[in-house]
């Protein structure tokens, strides 16, 4: 009989061991601090997983229980946009936009300060799987950064090339402008693509490149748009 109590005590304490350190593994932490915590979890989970993931494998790479993941974010569509916000759209730095647009500074070096800085910043590993798995699996976040971001981003680009350049821009083409802007980042956006997810590892330094595909952006885009007529 003592034996059966001593196995029985014995066993009582590995549970409360065991408890305790479960417990330990998640302190208790002010609501916005969990919260930033399970949303920097969660793009984590979903740049490896997709978006389609169960949200028990979430809770459980976050650290929290799934009650506690839907009192923080009340269903996985209001967590996928969450993410978005912070971490898709958010690493965009309003300083690029005056650096694109400051004619002080020669267009093609605008071009290479810029693409050489959102490679770094945007195109990671953990930002184009995000992307990715999120385009194929119909998620809007694609179209979303897309319609916010890019398409204004490459229509600029094209008028500040066609500036410098004395170029004539098409009138009422947006539409075509943003396809020939789309060349330059494209082609940007596409060597990320290759390095990052191709696990293409070439010995060209990244700069270079960036640098080879503004050049021929610049030049190209001459044979695409007439030059502005001289006014004597």
């Amino acid at each position: 009989m003592s034996g059966i109590l001593r196995d029985s005590r014995l066993f009582t304490t590995m549970i409360q061991t065991t408890t305790s350190k479960r417990r330990s593994k998640t302190p208790r932490l002010p609501r916005e601090q969990r919260k930033a915590l399970v949303l920097n979890k969660a793009y984590e989970f979903f740049s490896e997983h997709g978006p389609s993931a169960k949200t028990r494998a979430l809770a459980a790479y976050c650290g929290v229980s799934q009650r506690l993941l839907y009192s923080l974010f009340p269903n996985k569509a209001a967590l996928l946009s969450a993410v978005y916000e912070a971490e898709i759209s958010g690493p965009f730095k309003t300083s690029w936009l005056p650096l694109l647009t400051n004619r002080t500074i020669e267009i093609e070096a605008r071009l290479v300060n810029f693409y050489q800085d959102y490679y770094e910043t945007i195109l990671t590993r953990k930002w184009l799987r995000f992307f990715l798995y999120t385009s194929l699996q119909e998620v809007s976040v694609a179209p979303q950064f897309i319609a916010s971001i890019v398409t204004q981003l490459v229509e600029l680009i094209v008028q500040e090339v066609a500036f410098e350049c004395q170029l004539r821009l098409p009138k009422n083409q947006e539409a075509f402008i943003q396809e020939v802007g789309w060349v330059l980042h494209g082609a940007v956006s596409h060597l990320a693509i290759r390095r990052h997810i191709y696990a293409d590892q070439r010995s060209v330094d990244i700069n270079q490149v960036i640098e080879a595909q503004v050049k021929i952006f610049i030049s190209g885009l001459s044979s695409v748009l007439k030059p502005k007529t001289l006014i004597l």
